[in-house]
C-alpha cells in the first residue's frame, strides 16, 4: 500500500476527476465571495490545493493565490499546468497544521473535503488555527466536507470508474467501510494502469476520511474565532445540509 496521494496516484488524479465540475465549483467559491462582500479580484489561500484545480481557475479570473499542500507529487503536477495564471498563483509545499506565511488573505479555502483528512481533534484544531491567523476580521474560510447525517442514512458503496489518460487505461476500484465510533470512513482503493505497450502497473492507496455534523463544525470553528454563517449542499451551493447531502459547503468568517 503505499502513501495517500503518492506520486502513482498524483500522476493518475487528474484523469481519475476529470468530470468532476471544477468550473462550476470555482464559479460557487465566487458567488460566496461577493455574497458576502468580496467582489473584485481577492487575496486567497488554498490550503490542501492538491493539484491546483481550484487554485489555477481562481488564478486565471484575476485572484491572487497561494496554493499549500503536503504532497510534492500533487504540487508537480500542479506546477506544470500553471502557464497563463503564472504570476497570480504560487504552490508551496507544507503540512496545513503548522504552515505560517505571516501574511493576511481575504478568504482561505479548504476545498475537496480537506478538512476531512483532519482525523484527530488536535489535528482539526492546528488546522484550523492555521486558518484563522492567515485572516483579518472578516475574512472567509470556504470549505466542503463530508455531511456525517448523510453518510449515515445512505452508506457509502463500492464504485469502480474506468478512465483514459493519452495510450493509457486507469481503473479505480473503491471499498468504502464506516468507523461510526470515530466518525472516520476508510476507502481504499485499488487502481491499474495499463499502458499501450502492454505494461500494467498495480497499487493500492487508502484515505481515511472523517465526517463532520453540522453543530460540530459550529461549535469547533466558534472555538477558533470562526462564525459559520452558512452549511449548504455541495456543489450546488443552494438546497439545505440535510441527510440527503452527503456533501455539505460552510462559509465562516472571521471574528
Amino acid at each position: 500500500m503505499t502513501q495517500a496521494f503518492g506520486r502513482n496516484y498524483a500522476d493518475a488524479y487528474d484523469a481519475i476527476y476529470r468530470s468532476k465540475d471544477y468550473p462550476g465549483e470555482v464559479a460557487l467559491i465566487e458567488r460566496i465571495l461577493v455574497g458576502h462582500g468580496f467582489a473584485g479580484p481577492c487575496r486567497l489561500l488554498d490550503l490542501g490545493c492538491g493539484t491546483g484545480n481550484h487554485a489555477l481557475p481562481l488564478a486565471q479570473r484575476g485572484h491572487s493565490v497561494v496554493g499549500v499542500d503536503r504532497s510534492p507529487a500533487m504540487l508537480a503536477q500542479a506546477g506544470m499546468k500553471m502557464d497563463a495564471a503564472r504570476d497570480r498563483v504560487e504552490f508551496r509545499c507544507g503540512d496545513i497544521r503548522n504552515f505560517d506565511l505571516a501574511e493576511r488573505f481575504d478568504a482561505v479555502l479548504m476545498m475537496f473535503t480537506v478538512l476531512g483528512y483532519q482525523h484527530q481533534d488536535d489535528d482539526l484544531t492546528a488546522a484550523l488555527a492555521t486558518v484563522r491567523r492567515h485572516l483579518d476580521p472578516g475574512g472567509l474560510f470556504i470549505f466542503d466536507v463530508w455531511n456525517g447525517p448523510a453518510v449515515l442514512a445512505e452508506r457509502p458503496t463500492d464504485r469502480e470508474i474506468a478512465v483514459v489518460e493519452g495510450a493509457a487505461n486507469i481503473r479505480r476500484k473503491t471499498r468504502a467501510d464506516l468507523d461510526i465510533a470515530r466518525n472516520l470512513c476508510r476507502v481504499t482503493f485499488d487502481l491499474e494502469r495499463s499502458e499501450a505497450d502492454g505494461r500494467i502497473e498495480r497499487w493500492q492507496e487508502e484515505h481515511l476520511v472523517r465526517y463532520y455534523f453540522p453543530e460540530e463544525l459550529k461549535l469547533v470553528l466558534a472555538r477558533h474565532g470562526l462564525d459559520l454563517l452558512t452549511l449548504r449542499r455541495f456543489p450546488d451551493g443552494e438546497a439545505p445540509a440535510d441527510e440527503r447531502a452527503w456533501n455539505v459547503i460552510g462559509v465562516g468568517r472571521a471574528r
